[in-house]
């Protein structure tokens, strides 16, 4: 077996309609391709694809029951939380400092955990500088 790269992460959601909402207008996650029972939203890298659950198998929990969390690197996490919050998105933990950096986790329309982290890199030319919400890190 020879594998290049995750080519998508598929999240089998109970309402299409309400995660492309959370996952295009609240996080800002790009559409690269929608079909009626598919949405890949992303540009490179990894894609995370929104699928039907009621299509593949009864949807049953969200994160702490099955075990998913997503994560995304953001450039400020204050930000993020913050005009999440504004926009009625339920926080699950607020920010933690660890010593990779600063973690805070929302929860998504089906319960999914959704991790946010802003990065302290050694190298302080990789930090980011003046980014906010959930730009590029």
């Amino acid at each position: 077996m020879n594998i290049k790269k995750v080519g998508n992460v598929i999240l089998a959601v109970k309402d299409l309609d309400k995660s492309l909402a959370f996952y295009h207008e609240l996080i800002g996650l790009p559409i690269k391709n929608q079909r009626r029972s598919w949405i890949d939203l992303g540009t490179s890298g990894g894609l995370l694809s929104l699928h039907p659950a009621s299509l593949t198998a009864e949807h049953i929990g969200g994160s702490i029951d099955n075990g998913i969390t997503i994560g995304f690197l953001v450039g400020d996490v204050k930000s993020s939380i913050d005009e999440l919050r504004e926009k009625g998105v339920t926080i699950h933990r607020e920010i933690v400092e660890r010593e990779a950096g600063k973690n805070a986790v929302v929860l998504d329309p089906d319960g999914y955990l959704i991790s946010l982290f802003e990065p302290i890199f050694v190298d302080k030319n990789q930090q980011t500088g003046g980014y906010h919400g959930f730009t590029p890190a």
